[in-house]
C-alpha cells in the first residue's frame, strides 16, 4: 500500500525532455511506496490542499514563468516539510526572473561552457565537454552519495551561482581555457542539499537528457536524493 505522495511537475523547454526524463523515475518511486501524480503546470503549487498532502515534489521545468501565488505556495509547502528534488535545468534553471525561487533552491544555472570556437558548429553537442564529478568530503559520508567514487561525464557541465547555505555533496571544476574569459579554474557545485524550514531540497546538475540520467552514478544520486528529500525519509 502506498504510504507517501509524490508530485511530478514537468514542462517548460522541451530540449530537456521533461516527460521522458521524469517517466524514467516513476517505477522507482512507486516501488518505494509513493503514490505518484503528474502535473504539466506549476498552477498546482497554489493549491494549498494538494501541497499539504504532498511528501515529495519532483520538478522538471526549464526556462518557464511562475506566478506569485504559485511560488508562495511552493515555498510554504517546502517550509512545512514537503521535500523537493530535481536535476539539471529542470530545477536549477526553472524560473530565472523569480528571485524567491532562486533563494529557495540555492543555486542558479549561469552557463555551460562550450568547446573551442573552431569546433563549434551550431549543434547541441557544442557544449558536451568531458568533465569529472568529484564527491566532496561531506558527500562521502552523506546517504545520497556515500560509496560513490568520482566519475566522468561527457555532457553539459553546469556553471552554477550558489550560496553557502547549501551542503555540497559533489563539485565539478571548469578549467581556464585560453579562449575563455576567466583566468583560473572555477569550482561549481554539482550536487547539493538544502534545508528550508522543515523541508529538504536536493539538486543534481547532471541530467541534460535521458542518456545522462541513465548513467548509474547520476541515477543513483537522483534516486537516493528523492528518498532523502521526502517528508517521511
Amino acid at each position: 500500500m502506498s504510504t507517501r505522495s509524490a508530485l511530478i511537475v514537468r514542462g517548460g523547454w522541451e530540449g530537456h525532455h521533461p516527460v521522458e526524463a521524469t517517466n524514467l523515475f516513476i517505477p522507482f518511486l512507486e516501488s518505494n511506496g509513493f503514490d505518484v501524480s503528474i502535473e504539466d503546470s506549476t498552477a498546482v503549487y497554489a493549491d494549498s490542499e494538494v501541497m499539504a498532502d504532498t511528501d515529495l515534489i519532483v520538478q522538471s521545468v526549464t526556462m518557464a514563468e511562475i506566478s506569485a501565488d504559485e511560488i508562495a505556495g511552493l515555498r510554504k509547502a517546502v517550509a512545512a516539510g514537503t521535500g523537493m528534488a530535481g536535476w539539471h535545468g529542470g530545477i536549477a534553471d526553472s524560473f530565472r526572473a523569480e528571485s524567491n525561487y532562486l533563494q529557495l533552491i540555492g543555486g542558479q544555472f549561469a552557463c555551460h561552457p562550450s568547446k573551442h570556437p573552431d569546433d563549434v558548429v551550431g549543434v547541441e553537442e557544442d557544449s558536451y565537454l568531458p568533465h569529472v564529478i568529484e564527491i566532496s568530503d561531506l558527500g562521502r559520508q552523506h546517504p545520497i552519495t556515500a560509496g560513490l567514487d568520482d566519475f566522468s561525464l561527457t555532457t553539459e557541465q553546469y556553471w552554477v551561482l550558489s550560496d553557502d547555505l547549501n551542503d555540497v555533496l559533489a563539485t565539478t571544476t571548469h578549467p581556464a581555457q585560453p579562449w575563455q574569459e576567466w583566468h583560473r579554474p572555477h569550482v561549481s557545485p554539482a550536487v547539493w542539499t538544502r534545508q528550508w524550514g522543515s523541508g529538504r531540497i536536493m539538486v543534481a546538475t547532471p541530467g541534460h537528457n535521458v542518456e545522462v540520467l541513465e548513467n548509474p552514478n547520476v541515477r543513483t544520486i537522483i534516486e537516493r536524493g528523492m528518498l532523502w528529500a521526502s517528508r517521511t525519509a
